[in-house]
């Protein structure tokens, strides 16, 4: 398969030996990086630098990874890949939770890591906003919604949706890593007060959730 080697990678920690290793990794495969030892700085080089990729740790001064990833959320879709110690298997989850599309434990071998860089860029340039300015598409990880022309993609493979489903996708993915509750769903999507509607909402998101998932019994 063919190799992505363009665009710029920020790479993020208050270690500096990582930083030097991380950055070592990827410029012996062609990649440009930049550094930042705290979210902070991260969100400024965001305000003036154009990004593909985000290796962030979670524990960090000023700013933590998890706060900050949900700072980039707010306005971007760039993947980020979290990089965490084994004590931190909660962050790890709420680092997901909040929009992270995957996460590296320390310590890591070089090749893990440039296999997870390859293929969050891969994703990115193939569904994300770098293939058309993020004008028309609402990514999450491998899913793909184009508003423009109404049509989901799972991993790459057009999904077929109803109506409703479609909107539930839109509204879900508007805010990635967002946990939504059964009635602000409702009220977004049927445009009414909600009441007792768990069940109606459930159904749906049953229906879609069996559309994408490899196994819809094993979550």
């Amino acid at each position: 398969m063919e190799e992505i080697n363009y665009g710029l990678i920020l790479v993020a920690d208050d270690d500096k030996d990582i930083l030097r290793i991380v950055r070592e990794y990827l410029e012996q495969e062609q990649y440009q990086v930049m550094t930042a030892e705290d979210g902070e700085e991260v969100l400024r080089i965001l305000q003036s630098r154009k990004v593909s990729l985000i290796i962030m740790d979670i524990m960090m001064p000023k700013m933590n990874g998890l706060m900050a990833t949900m700072k980039v959320r707010e306005s971007s879709n760039i993947p980020i890949l979290m990089l965490s110690a084994k004590s931190e298997a909660d962050d790890r989850v709420i680092g997901l939770s909040m929009g992270a599309d995957d996460y590296l434990v320390k310590p890591f071998y070089k090749k893990e890591l440039l296999a997870r860089v390859q293929s969050l860029l891969r994703r990115y340039y193939q569904f994300g906003s770098a293939a058309d300015g993020g004008t028309s598409k609402k990514v999450y990880y491998d899913l793909c919604l184009d508003t423009e022309r109404k049509k989901f993609f799972v991993r790459g493979t057009e999904v077929s949706l109803t109506a409703t489903e479609y909107k539930i996708l839109d509204v879900m993915l508007s805010r990635p890593g967002k946990i939504f509750s059964a009635e602000e769903i409702y009220e977004a999507v049927w445009q009414d007060t909600s009441y007792a509607i768990e069940n109606t909402v459930m159904i749906h998101i049953s229906r879609i959730r069996a559309k994408m998932e490899l196994n819809p019994k094993e979550p």
